[in-house]
């Protein structure tokens, strides 16, 4: 089980995510102080309303869930202008900055 601080941590992160951008789990999981606590961020989006849950993707842009929660992850994200190449979104184009550049602590 995740504790509040820990998911509160991954959820401001999670909000600060600018739309037309994107973060891998990893990213976000890092950025959130939690580095290799990736699956605590889907524990955390799937737990909460309200989060741009659609702007955290899979390793390399690619889209995790299935059926049509992908669908309408890949919709929500074309919306705000995220292209993408094959099934992946663009992360040289699209990939949050400030957080795939940060290093394990």
């Amino acid at each position: 089980m995740v504790s509040f601080p820990v998911l509160n941590d991954i959820r401001a992160t999670v909000r600060k995510i600018p739309k037309g951008k994107v973060s891998t789990y990893g990213d976000v999981a890092r950025a959130a102080g939690y580095p290799g606590r990736a699956r605590q961020v889907v524990w955390a989006l799937q737990r909460a309303r309200g989060l741009p849950w659609h702007r955290v993707v899979g390793a390399g842009g690619k889209i995790l869930l299935p059926g049509e929660s992908g669908l309408e992850q890949r919709l929500r994200l074309e919306t705000e202008g995220v292209k993408f190449r094959g099934g992946r979104v663009w992360m040289e184009k699209h990939q949050y900055k400030r957080y795939a550049n940060l290093e394990d602590q």
